[in-house]
């Protein structure tokens, strides 16, 4: 009896067995493919230009989500995604790049992943699965806030907000290197290096390498696609060169008639206008349009070259006879980024002086910095309003893919929160979702009523969900939403929508219907008290404190070139006077 005991717990330990009602079954694998800046319309599946033929091929196995939320911004997204908890709970409530050293000084606000909360990849370790990660970290630096210390048995990851695709080179003059780590150690890149192979790359070395083989595993893979710099090899480029040639307006409502055509929102839906302050692409010059075009043609083609590397990862899957016991998740961590740090042109000088260049003979290539800029990211949001850093739907409805065993054909409408990952995966993986609430809070909700079959929604209309970041905020409560844009693009004033009628925010209902308006701005303070949000103040813009550190760190660059130059002079006129004594 005492052996039979003893056979049992280690079947439960090593996730081979996991108890479930009365039956028993084999614990699924898990594989979390995590997109950068991706709208929910980038994708071949979604309607997107990319090709990504393998992503489709899992969409088609399985099911998509068309109403799956996460936060604006990526680390606090990030830290939602591996802990199924309010990002404000997790100390990642804004990005740290986004904060002043005063705001980083605020309660919670330090912008490293805390100790309060558990990641899905410690909870699934302690069942005996094998844990590993490779790709964009961003949730800490430290030697003790790596992933190799929140969980994952074997990791290589890129620990900054981003960087360069194929060079140790940060993307912004905060950061001019970038930094990546190897189980916790700092490690150099191959020369071959380029984000999404290597990444793919290092994830098939690790599952080869590891020892006890039979376990169950949990694979995170972060791709760096599609963030700034949008790179990609050039094989991948050509096909886009003149896709985008009819600029952002065309592509916007060439976007909205497709998510029509995909039921992605109602036959009914408006589309709103493009911000007034977006320039009009016919009154651009032949050579601006060309180079917009041409990121925009390398944003498609960084994708492609993502979807490319993660079929390596699928067919090797089938290969060892894992994929047929695995179970995907595909999603995107905040909408289009609208940054353009190229037009500044303190950016410029350092891009020049980091090696960085614009050339159209190798767009794409090695060295090229590629971003798509406001307008275009407006245009890749659609159908939907705003982008990242904005809680309008562009900047927070992005695209969310499950499939695998038990996991129906469809498609889902139902309101889904980036929170709801984790809570749905341990419980496929057959963990107690009681127990772990009673230790951690966990504040997302399981999805798999919604993928059994048993549920239509797994909010009800009374249900307040909150989301905050870089000052923009929203709020959802059955078919409505209130929302507070942050500047430059927003005026800090909260508005009321109906999502059921009017997906792409086109019409503020905050006066004609002043009693719903008013009730869910009583739930967002009600949910800003309880999570522990810190206002940012109405004079806030997330991008100005990074041109801030930018000027900071450059200054400090500067005066210690410019010391190193007068010591130098000083040292040359002594070397001169004592050859002239000696003469």
């Amino acid at each position: 009896m005492k052996k039979l005991a003893i056979l049992i717990w280690f079947c439960l330990c090593s996730g081979l067995i996991v108890a479930q009602g009365d039956s028993a079954f084999k614990a699924p694998n898990i594989v979390i493919i995590l997109l950068d800046d991706a709208g929910i319309m980038d994708l071949g599946v979604y309607g997107g230009e990319a090709a990504t033929p393998h992503i489709d091929a899992l969409a088609q196995q399985g099911m998509m989500f068309t109403n799956y939320h996460s936060s604006p911004v990526c680390a606090p997204s990030r830290a939602m995604l591996l802990t199924g908890s309010d990002s404000h709970l997790t100390g990642i409530p804004n990005i740290p790049e986004f904060l002043s050293e005063d705001q980083q000084r605020l309660p919670g606000y330090q912008g490293i992943l805390n100790d309060k909360v558990k990641t899905i990849a410690t909870r699934l370790k302690g069942v005996g699965y094998n844990t590993y990660m490779t790709g964009k970290w961003h949730l800490g630096h430290t030697e003790n806030t790596l992933p190799s210390k929140r969980g994952f048995d074997r990791t290589f990851i890129l620990d900054a907000s981003g960087a360069d695709n194929y060079e140790a080179k940060g993307y912004l003059p905060i950061n001019s290197s970038a930094q990546w780590h190897q189980d916790g150690k700092t490690v150099d890149l191959p020369e071959d290096f380029y984000s999404s192979k290597a990444y793919v790359d290092k994830m098939i070395g690790f599952m080869d390498e590891e020892k006890e083989k039979e376990n169950p595993f949990f694979a995170f893979l972060s791709f760096q696609a599609v963030h700034i710099p949008v790179q990609a090899p050039k094989e991948f480029v050509a096909k886009y060169s003149e896709v985008y040639k009819d600029g952002w307006f065309a592509l916007r409502q060439a976007r909205f008639e497709k998510a029509k055509q995909l039921k992605l929102i109602p036959q009914a839906a408006a589309l709103g206008d493009m911000l007034p302050v977006f320039r009009k692409w016919e009154k651009l010059s032949e050579a601006e349009q060309r180079e917009a075009a041409n990121d925009m043609a390398v944003h498609a083609a960084m994708l492609e070259a993502m979807d490319f590397h993660l079929g390596r990862f699928i067919e090797y899957l089938k290969g060892r006879g894992f994929y047929d016991n695995t179970l995907f998740v595909i999603t995107s961590d905040n909408g289009p980024e609208g940054g353009y740090p190229q037009g500044l042109n303190l950016v410029k000088a350092w891009m020049k002086f980091q090696g960085y260049h614009r050339d159209e003979k190798r767009l794409g290539e090695k060295g090229y910095y590629g971003a798509i800029g406001t307008e275009f990211a407006s245009a890749t949001a659609s159908p939907f309003a705003f982008f990242k850093t904005y809680t309008g739907e562009g900047g927070l409805r992005v695209p969310l893919i499950m499939t695998g065993k038990n996991i129906p054909q469809g498609q889902k409408d139902a309101f889904t929160m980036v929170t709801d990952i984790v809570p749905t995966l341990l419980e496929r993986a057959g963990l107690d979702l009681a127990k772990l609430n009673s230790e951690v809070p966990i504040t997302g909700r399981s999805i798999n009523p919604l993928l059994e079959g048993k549920a239509d929604s797994i909010y009800s209309n009374k249900d307040a969900i909150g989301i905050e970041s870089a000052g923009s905020a929203a709020l959802f409560k059955g078919d409505w939403k209130i929302m507070r844009n942050s500047k430059p693009h927003g005026d800090v004033t909260w508005r009321l929508y109906n999502l059921k009628n009017d997906p792409g925010e086109t019409i503020d209902l905050s006066r004609q219907e002043p009693e719903i308006f008013a009730d869910l701005i009583s739930d967002y303070a009600d949910y800003a008290q309880r999570v522990g949000v810190q206002e940012m103040g109405v004079h806030y813009e997330a991008h100005k404190v990074v041109l801030a550190k930018a000027i900071k760190k450059l200054g400090g660059a500067f005066i210690k070139w410019l010391l190193v130059v007068l010591c130098l002079i000083v040292c040359a006129r002594q070397v001169k006077r004592f050859i002239t004594r000696r003469n």
